[in-house]
């Protein structure tokens, strides 16, 4: 019998892209004879790799109107579109196939934003990616996320020094807008009532920060930042004891290996529908609720428009380290 063959498009970012993975397992297990393809960027290849319910990986090229047609001698049944934006439309239009999407919500989160009247609904973004392949009688298998981390890409603990060898706690420090994150000197006030040994994740871009968050500790702090892959730092998300963590890629990661998480919101609102999917039941939100300012932005800015950063430097360091020690 010939395959069902499904082109999945999404091309950002880290926690989006794991935040996909339900919709391939779904489709690959209850769809007969289902063959997955994933059109992404060339750097979240390494998150998708050995994922093993995906057939084909294409990695976006420079010519996208040469690559269409490359796309075309595939000879697709159906296109499920879970990005949603001018490139996929370019995509959609040029392959002329039956293609599939989801509601992104954008004018009710500008709604939210603009006049903090909240008309979302109560439904996580998994569950808005299945609403998509509802057609192919797809259920929601409640098994969570996905991420499949190669072998080569493990993180022996047993070289990192003691006491990091023993048990640790994974801290993402970064995120891609300032007012989603805790300045350094939080975490560290954080860190120092946790008193116990942290181990630093985030990008090259992390990185400075991070050595200041060490230099400053009084507890044992492992500076991760920049010095891993994506797959090595989610084999360290993967073996923590305990993830504290911002509104970012990260989160999802730890999500999916059903960690406890210690979320932690700025800016933007668990109401979006990006919180942690099916973690560790024991696992925490931290966030200012009653701030007239909040949400202030569906992603986030480079600083805080009001000047006082409340909806962060306001969230008690005493009660996220309490929380921390009571899951350790």
């Amino acid at each position: 019998m010939q395959p069902v063959k499904f082109l999945i498009l999404r091309f950002s970012s880290i926690g989006d892209i794991v935040l996909t993975t339900p919709v391939i397992r779904c489709l690959k297990e209850q769809v007969e004879h289902a063959e997955i393809h994933y059109f992404t960027k060339p750097e979240y290849k390494e998150i998708l790799e050995a994922n093993p319910y995906i057939d084909k990986i294409h990695l976006l090229k420079p010519d996208l109107g040469a690559q269409i047609q490359e796309l075309k001698h595939e000879f697709f049944d159906y296109v499920i579109d879970l990005h949603k934006n001018i490139r996929t439309r370019r995509i959609l239009s040029g392959l002329k196939i039956i293609s599939f999407s989801f509601d992104k919500l954008n004018l009710k989160k500008w709604y939210y934003v603009n006049f903090k009247v909240n008309k979302l609904p109560d439904k996580h973004i998994v569950d808005r990616y299945l609403e998509a392949v509802d057609i192919f009688d797809v259920e929601n298998d409640a098994r969570g996320l996905d991420y499949f981390i190669p072998s080569r890409d493990e993180v022996d603990l047993e070289q990192f020094p003691e006491p990091f060898s023993s048990g640790y706690i994974g801290f993402v420090i970064g995120a891609k807008h300032h007012t989603k994150k805790m300045p350094p000197d939080k975490i560290v006030s954080v860190i120092n009532k946790i008193q116990f040994p942290v181990v630093l994740l985030g990008g090259k871009e992390d990185r400075e920060a991070g050595e200041t968050i060490r230099q400053s500790s009084e507890s044992p702090v492992y500076n991760a930042c920049g010095a891993f892959s994506i797959n090595q730092s989610a084999s360290l998300v993967r073996q923590a004891r305990l993830i504290i963590t911002h509104d970012t890629g990260l989160m999802h990661v730890a999500a999916a290996f059903r960690q406890k998480i210690i979320s932690i919101w700025g800016n933007t609102v668990p109401e979006f529908g990006m919180y942690p999917y099916q973690p560790h039941p024991d696992s925490a939100l931290f966030e200012i609720r009653e701030l007239n300012c909040r949400p202030c932005s569906k992603l986030g800015y480079q600083k805080c428009p009001k000047k006082h950063f409340r909806c962060i430097r306001d969230i008690s360091d005493e009660a996220m380290a309490a929380k921390a020690r009571s899951l350790l």
